[in-house]
């Protein structure tokens, strides 16, 4: 698509000025976010959040990150959503550490804007981002859904992963923050009740994230998706400005690629890739783009 000669750029020689004049003329904002958004806004994965809340897990089983106690093969769906609940708990329902996306949208709100990520956090409308400007292409930890699945439908969890938890010995704060009780082992596992199956077949539920061809795509999805579709045909001749934030490698074929591609070919837009450590554009689009190697929150604190 773009060539076999390709041109990393790193840090854009006065990158800040010139994202703080692209954003200031853009009339269209199309945004981009994979998880090193998240990460810069405090959702982390291993250390002290880890230990904080999985401490008795590491003890129990070794690992050192959600991820890895996220796949590991439990002998009971008790003690398998227990540890799920957690994970579920701190990174949908709490509030994020930071308020890096709520500095986002105080850059975007006046902008004709539109979300297109692959995190599952649901940030974006925590933050207060229009939901119908938002398309969750991975999912959502949110939702429950068949693991077979026998149907194409999609279930809400608040309400049972908030039993889970308060079952396993947490009390749950008014600004939705998981409290340790004093003098309370914590319980790693969930009573049989609470496991949820599906109300049609009968068989276990998952989440409803994208892993595998067994992920549902359920009217919500497409629906969203469709405004997506919409949006860039409709402002495919404005002067766009395609924020990309966070997004790596694991899935480039989402955000990164179709990016840079409407940028090679949309006439009046421009590329901006901001990530630390990952900051990049190519050769083919080279001065349509500007590239900030930095943790998102210290330049959206910046502009």
């Amino acid at each position: 698509m773009f060539g076999r000669r390709t041109f990393r750029i790193y840090d854009t020689k006065n990158g800040i000025e010139k994202l703080r004049e692209a954003l200031k003329q853009a009339e269209t904002v199309i945004i981009g976010a994979g998880a090193g958004l998240s990460t810069s806004a405090g959702f982390t994965y291993t250390g002290e959040r880890f230990k904080k809340y999985f401490h008795d897990f590491h003890l129990k089983y070794h690992f050192s990150d959600m991820y890895s106690g996220g796949f590991y093969p439990y002998n009971t769906l008790k003690e398998y959503w227990a540890y799920w609940s957690r994970y579920i708990y701190i990174n949908r329902y709490m509030n994020p550490p930071k308020p890096v996306y709520n500095q986002l949208l105080n850059l975007v709100k006046d902008k004709d804007y539109f979300v297109i990520t692959t995190n599952v956090d649901h940030c974006f409308q925590k933050a207060g981002f229009d939901r119908h400007r938002i398309f969750y292409t991975q999912g959502d930890y949110g939702l429950f859904q068949c693991s077979e699945p026998c149907h194409p439908k999609t279930y809400d969890n608040e309400d049972l992963i908030r039993k889970m938890v308060k079952a396993q010995g947490f009390d749950i704060a008014e600004d939705h923050t998981l409290i340790f009780p004093e003098n309370v082992t914590l319980k790693m596992s969930i009573p049989t009740e609470l496991v949820p199956h599906c109300p049609k077949c009968g068989k276990p539920m998952n989440m409803n994230l994208r892993s595998d061809d067994s992920f549902v795509q359920d009217d919500g999805w497409n629906i969203h998706a469709r405004y997506y579709e919409d949006f860039l045909l409709k402002h495919k001749n404005m002067k766009t400005l395609f924020l990309d934030l966070g997004t790596g490698a694991n899935t480039p074929v989402i955000v990164k690629i179709p990016f840079m591609r409407m940028t090679k070919e949309w006439p009046d837009a421009t590329y901006a890739s901001l990530n630390y450590g990952e900051a990049f554009a190519l050769n083919e689009i080279k001065k349509k783009s500007i590239c900030i190697n930095d943790d998102i929150g210290n330049i959206l604190n910046k502009l």
